[in-house]
């Protein structure tokens, strides 16, 4: 099977992806296309609260499925700026677009993120 391993982010070997945003330097998080597809239908998503600070491998959230509950880690160490709040109504668009609209927070990161692996690189690992 064939998963979308967008070249715009960097990845963690947990599955998580990291994407540097416009808007003053933070960085975007959620779950790699693969990770959705390995738990299947997501029907609850448990994030930190806005201002919590988080190290680098941190667990910041859960994603419970119709088959399973996986901890989410953070891939930068950093403070929670903004929380995605569509999640919590419709968890299901971690399934339909997450390197999009299921993206899950946005950290005030304290280092760069070129320290994940690339899009290749995580490819080769999956």
């Amino acid at each position: 099977m064939t998963f979308e391993i967008p070249n715009d982010r960097r990845y963690a070997e947990s599955h998580e992806w990291a994407k540097e945003t416009d808007s003053g330097g933070l960085v975007r998080i959620g779950i790699s296309d693969f990770a959705q597809d390995e738990l299947g239908d997501i029907v609850f998503v448990e994030l930190p609260d806005v201002g919590d600070e988080l190290d680098e491998g941190d667990q910041f959230g859960v994603i419970e499925s119709i088959k399973a509950v996986s901890d989410i880690y953070s891939p930068v160490s950093g403070t929670v700026e903004n929380l995605n709040s569509e999640i919590a109504d419709k968890p299901e668009l971690i399934n339909d677009d997450p390197h999009g609209s299921g993206w899950l927070l946005e950290i005030n990161p304290k280092s760069g993120i070129d320290h994940l692996l690339t899009a290749s690189e995580y490819e080769d690992q999956i």
